[in-house]
């Protein structure tokens, strides 16, 4: 199997930036009720708008490549976090250089994105917590800067080590992955239990992940539900590994589908400024993390 040293620019990062995935996602699920009115329920999926090839190509490098054997070596490679020590604001300044100058379509930055989340958390008056997991939610985007490429850092996430759901997008890429062809990993269950619970379940490898690892000993349980999952499109959108998930995976999802609209469709052309916001944000982030921060 070729490593992803091996790989060619064009394969690392298919996408002209890592914002596509999610540009994509808002095709497939139109804004829910939840946030905008104007659109009927049976618009919430749409499969028919036609994929850009950058995105079709990104998934089948990542369908083709995040194999079980592969994120058992991403987990060994950055959950010791050893790449980096910063502020967290450092680590925002470091996000930011992922924008790319060169994209007309690339206005705001990494914070940006990330504050315009984590204020309209704020303003539907949720606890503090869910404000810091919106700012933060994203931050594993380092990666990139780590070497990685987009598709071992973005994308839908999904379960290794067990049959591959038809919910996935481009389920059909999968018969690329040497795991397809693994009998062992192929059947509903592969190697886990009924219903053993996703703590004890691989899913591929990306940003969610990692700064779940990175923040779990700072947040309450529901923040981290919902760092770790809130790219799980197919379980918290099409509950496809319903046999999986504990009675309460289940129950804490209800707070992944809470913090999802927020994720996906808060974005805010009258955002208030970095410095009338900077003394709130301070103080939350005072509140729950260390002050410095291991990558």
């Amino acid at each position: 199997m070729m490593t992803d040293h091996n790989h060619t620019s064009k394969e690392n990062n298919p996408l002209k930036s890592i914002e596509e995935w999610e540009e994509d996602i808002l095709e497939r699920y139109p804004d829910p009720a939840s946030i905008t009115k104007e659109k009927q329920e049976d618009a919430f999926r749409n499969y028919e708008a036609p994929a850009r090839d950058t995105v079709k190509e990104f998934y089948r490098l990542n369908h083709k490549y995040q194999t079980y054997d592969f994120v058992q070596k991403k987990k060994a490679a950055f959950l010791s976090f050893d790449k980096k020590e910063m502020p967290i604001w450092d680590s925002f300044d470091f996000l930011n250089s992922l924008v790319d100058d060169s994209d007309p379509d690339i206005e705001l930055d990494q914070m940006q994105h990330l504050l315009q989340t984590s204020e309209a958390i704020r303003n539907d008056h949720h606890p503090d917590w869910m404000v810091l997991v919106g700012l933060i939610h994203d931050m594993g985007k380092v990666l990139c800067l780590f070497g990685e490429p987009q598709w071992a850092v973005v994308g839908d996430t999904f379960p290794v080590g067990c049959a591959y759901s038809d919910k996935i997008v481009y389920p059909e890429f999968f018969k690329e992955n040497p795991d397809f062809h693994n009998k062992q990993y192929q059947t509903k269950y592969g190697i886990y239990e009924p219903n053993c619970g996703l703590d004890n379940v691989h899913l591929s490898w990306g940003h969610d992940e990692y700064i779940y690892h990175m923040m779990k000993d700072y947040l309450p349980e529901p923040g981290l539900y919902m760092l770790r999952y809130h790219s799980f499109y197919a379980q918290h959108r099409e509950q496809a590994y319903d046999h999986l998930l504990s009675d309460h995976d289940k129950e804490m999802f209800k707070w992944v589908r809470l913090f999802n609209p927020y994720d996906l469709y808060s974005k805010n052309p009258n955002q208030k400024s970095w410095e009338e916001l900077k003394p709130y944000y301070q103080d939350l982030v005072h509140k729950y993390l260390p002050e410095r921060l291991k990558f």
